[in-house]
């Protein structure tokens, strides 16, 4: 009797206790609708939205309001192509000899938090050492401060490929990677690496279909998987739930991996029209990344920052990214917004805005592909992407409204994850 009693008095006193958050918005944009709405005041319980009231409410005694009545709401912003254990620099291809994982695991602490100051409470972590698995479940217990993290741990590739991780080694260190290390070549290895990954604790898969930029290696898009091979990816990563997303500059690559099933094509510097089409047909989209283009093609000027074999590479594909993405927007291709972050430094996500409006794409509808677009590709629509009531409380805010003004996405002045506030 006396513990129920206990447990009573217990109850009574965290309901007595309970805080809820009111957030008064001068403007909200309704990222389902493509609306922008006034006067409005979210109500967030616990980490989830409870409702949105008309018109500025205030909260009772025990509960917290906030004033952002001169500021455009919106929900919380979802990269789907970071790197958040890493940024390029001079030395980051020494680093990768002299860094141990503790190193790495270390630095990317600031950058989780960096990425998340920005407005970014969620993003798709595009591969690295594995430490990024380690960084997903740090941040989900919130041990530290970051966003949301969909990561695919380390990447496949096949030998030599973008992604290889003994790409530029001497000899005595290439040895023989296989699916463990990812690193692919036939049918079973493909399966082999999908499952290691499930085991590892990814939430996706990242395969390399063409050549890249950064790698120490010749092509930047030469196709480096066999259509059968990306079948074998994505029918096993079904089996696991997840999807596939394939980094592909060069055309045929790109062509193979959207038959084989990938759900999303990351850069698509020197896609074809036809293969435009076949992402129509198959439900494909593609992440941009306009702003590594743009920063590849900077640092390639400046000597000693790349090794010589990445630095025509870099001139070639980085100033033909957005003149692509124009050309896909405008064919119908469906968009996703994802940086390349960590390419260039974390926390300027948001320069991708900007670059995708000065393309030809609404403003409304960038914002859109950052919310409720990334949001249905994770398979998380009915919790991210939108503020609506039963949704996470994900809520970010800038002084100015982006559809007339879309450089104030650069300055993210609030920022609320899971109903904590980050920033105010």
């Amino acid at each position: 009797m006396k513990y129920f009693y206990t447990l009573f008095i217990t109850l009574i006193c965290l309901t007595i206790s309970a805080q809820d958050t009111y957030i008064q918005c001068g403007k909200l944009i309704d990222t389902k609708t493509g609306k922008i709405l006034t006067e409005k005041t979210i109500v967030v319980s616990g980490n989830k939205i409870l409702k949105i009231e008309n018109g500025y409410v205030a909260g009772k005694k025990n509960d917290t309001t906030i004033d952002l009545k001169d500021k455009t709401v919106m929900p919380g912003l979802i990269d789907m192509h970071v790197h958040i254990e890493s940024e390029s620099n001079p030395k980051a291809y020494l680093e990768r000899y002299t860094d141990n994982e503790a190193d790495v695991a270390y630095n990317s602490v600031g950058l989780a938090k960096k990425t998340l100051m920005a407005g970014f409470t969620t993003v798709r972590d595009l591969g690295g050492s594995g430490v990024n698995i380690a960084l997903k479940k740090a941040i989900a217990q919130n041990k530290i401060d970051g966003p949301r993290v969909f990561t695919a741990g380390k990447i496949i590739s096949s030998t030599g490929g973008h992604g290889d991780p003994t790409n530029g080694s001497k000899k005595a260190l290439v040895g023989d990677p296989g699916p463990k290390e990812g690193v692919v070549n036939g049918i079973e290895d493909a399966k082999k690496a999908v499952r290691q990954r499930y085991k590892n604790g990814a939430d996706l898969i990242k395969i390399t279909a063409t050549g890249g930029v950064l790698s120490v290696a010749k092509s930047s898009s030469n196709p480096q998987f066999t259509v059968e091979e990306i079948k074998a990816i994505c029918e096993t990563a079904k089996d696991y739930g997840f999807h596939v997303a394939a980094h592909a500059h060069g055309d045929e690559g790109m062509r193979r991996a959207v038959l084989g099933g990938v759900k999303t094509i990351e850069h698509g510097t020197l896609m074809s029209e036809k293969t435009m089409d076949l992402m129509k047909q198959h439900d494909a989209y593609l992440v941009p990344t306009i702003t590594a283009g743009k920063e590849v093609t900077e640092k390639a000027a400046i000597e000693g920052f790349y090794p010589e074999i990445i630095v025509p590479k870099a001139l070639e594909i980085g100033p033909k990214i957005q003149n692509t993405f124009k050309k896909a927007y405008d064919r119908g291709v469906g968009i996703a917004f994802g940086t390349d972050a960590g390419v260039y430094k974390h926390g300027q996500n948001s320069r991708e805005f900007g670059y995708m409006v000065e393309a030809g794409m609404p403003a409304i509808e960038v914002i859109q592909s950052a919310t409720t677009t990334n949001a249905k590709i994770l398979n998380m629509d009915d919790q991210l992407g939108q503020i609506a009531p039963g949704f996470l409380a994900d809520i970010v805010a800038v002084n100015d409204d982006p559809t007339q003004k879309i450089k104030t996405m650069e300055n993210i002045v609030f920022v609320m994850k899971d109903g904590k506030v980050y920033k105010k």
